[in-house]
């Protein structure tokens, strides 16, 4: 067992933790576990039926309820069914390997960040660490975190506080404004994260009585996408595996790291299976220690994440900004999607091409790269995600239709072509041992150097075999913890 508490469980300030009791009564809020979001079907009856009358997005707390991969996709008075995920044609790919990605657009907010947001809070408020009556939570990101980290404190009752650049989209900041206690717009784009850092630090010193929830370095990120996101991904496996299947890995932005402890997940599950980082070709930060500004929204970088568990990734893909906006027209246009459909993509699932979000088709270019390094055949399957879908993104269609001008079918002859059927194993490195211990070290320069981590456990992220497992198997105690919350409380009771 690590010496190092990721997660700390043994604080337990009770004046405080009795305030959020009592704001959880006045504000009738009910907090799901871990184990009911997994498995939906243990949700009390009760609340199953008062979400008849809630949409997805509305700010009521019942909708904790709803930070699950298994809501059932509509946009109002949904139940829930098995997870929600696709499985993209090879006349799209351009690839015989099964390629499949979870779809985040049926989260509350339009993305699975509510659930790593919610990862980080809940333990704070069921153990007194945060107090909802006196202090705030700023939630610092580089787009849908900070969403859901606002989304998730309003259901709470939580007073919050979202950084994010400013250059991000506009729908992201339309919506903020009415979900958000306060916004803070940072300089630059998603690849300016030391200036979310420096903006969160001036909070600190500011006097002002708030908790940041990095979710660089927030472990409670990392848990929640090992203990929901991975049992996901197996759930979709177990249900498309064939007897001559083979499940060969994951391929995911690195964004803040948390996404990748499914990898960790499916690794324990598949010990063969291999985890692929992707970042953006114009910043690449772990294939070549490079910096740069891109366009591929909400994936921060220039620097490696705390809660990136390096030792454990096997390969990194560099995916041009310029395939992935170039590709979120195609996908998008009338003319694009008819082109497809005239190459023989299905028309039905030409339908489904607006569930993915920019980051989210780098993860599936990531995904091809991955299958053509590899060789992989028809029966191997690779997993990613769709973070995200175009619902967030619609302005940037209508900045590039005024910057490019009308696509046209040679523009899509030109996208499909180029950047999908003509994708390589270019900017692409399967690590070694060097390789990962080099990417790891650069952590030293941000989180030792400028954020205040210690040498100490530095070295024990890449040396104490027990470091990243001892994160893993908290739910159940965190379960605990919420179960007990909600008993006093006492609302449960009254259903």
């Amino acid at each position: 067992m690590s010496k190092f508490k990721q997660i700390d469980l043994s604080i337990h300030n009770e004046e405080a933790l009795e305030h959020a009791i009592e704001r959880a009564r006045e504000r009738n809020i009910i907090i799901p576990t871990f184990e009911q979001q997994k498995h939906p079907e243990l949700i009390p009856d009760k609340i199953k039926e008062k979400l008849a009358d809630v949409g997805l997005w509305d700010l009521n707390p019942l909708n904790l309820f709803r930070i699950t991969w298994k809501n059932e996709p509509k946009a109002s008075g949904g139940g829930f069914d098995g997870v929600n995920f696709i499985e993209f044609p090879k006349e799209l790919t351009g690839v015989d390997a099964r390629i499949v990605t979870l779809v985040g657009k049926w989260f509350p907010t339009g993305a699975h960040k509510v659930g790593a947001a919610f990862g980080c809070l809940v333990p704070r408020l069921v153990t007194g660490q945060f107090d909802p009556t006196t202090q705030k939570a700023v939630w610092p990101s580089t787009g849908n975190y900070c969403r859901g980290g606002a989304y998730d404190s309003n259901l709470l009752a939580c007073q919050s506080i979202a950084i994010l650049p400013e250059e991000m989209s506009k729908e992201r900041f339309d919506w903020l404004a009415n979900v958000a206690g306060e916004v803070i717009a940072t300089p630059g784009s998603e690849s300016n994260v030391k200036e979310i850092f420096d903006k969160c630090w001036e909070l600190r010193e500011s006097g002002e009585d708030v908790v940041i929830f990095n979710q660089f370095e927030e472990f409670g990120n990392y848990l929640w996408h090992y203990e929901v996101t991975g049992p996901a991904m197996k759930e979709v496996l177990d249900q498309i595996m064939g007897p001559d299947d083979a499940y060969r890995g994951v391929a995911l932005n690195t964004g803040s790291g948390g996404t990748l402890a499914s990898g960790d997940y499916m690794k324990d599950q598949y010990p063969t299976s291999k985890i692929a980082a992707s970042e953006a070709l114009q910043c690449p930060t772990l294939l070549e220690n490079g910096f740069g500004a891109h366009r591929i929204e909400g994936i921060g970088d220039k620097h490696v994440p705390w809660i990136h568990n390096v030792k454990n990734t096997d390969m990194v893909v560099a995916i041009d900004d310029n395939a992935a906006i170039g590709l979120m027209r195609l996908f998008n246009e009338p003319v694009g999607q008819q082109y497809l459909i005239d190459q023989g993509v299905p028309a039905d699932f030409v339908e489904k091409l607006p569930l993915l979000g920019i980051s989210s088709i780098a993860n599936m270019l990531a995904a091809v790269k991955m299958a053509k390094y590899y060789e992989l055949g028809e029966n191997d399957i690779i997993m990613t995600v769709a973070t995200d879908s175009m619902e967030m993104y619609t302005s940037r269609i209508d900045e590039y239709r005024e910057k490019e001008g009308e696509f046209t079918p040679l523009d899509a002859a030109a996208r499909f072509h180029r950047y999908l059927l003509g994708a390589d194993t270019d900017h692409l490195k399967e690590l070694t041992y060097e390789d990962r211990k080099r990417i790891h070290n650069l952590k030293y320069f941000t989180w030792v150097e400028q954020q205040g981590k210690t040498y100490e456990e530095i070295q024990a992220q890449w040396y104490d075999p027990d470091y990243w497992s001892s994160i893993h198997g908290h739910t159940d105690e965190i379960d605990a913890l919420i179960e007990e919350f909600n008993r006093r409380v006492g609302l449960l009771d009254e259903l």
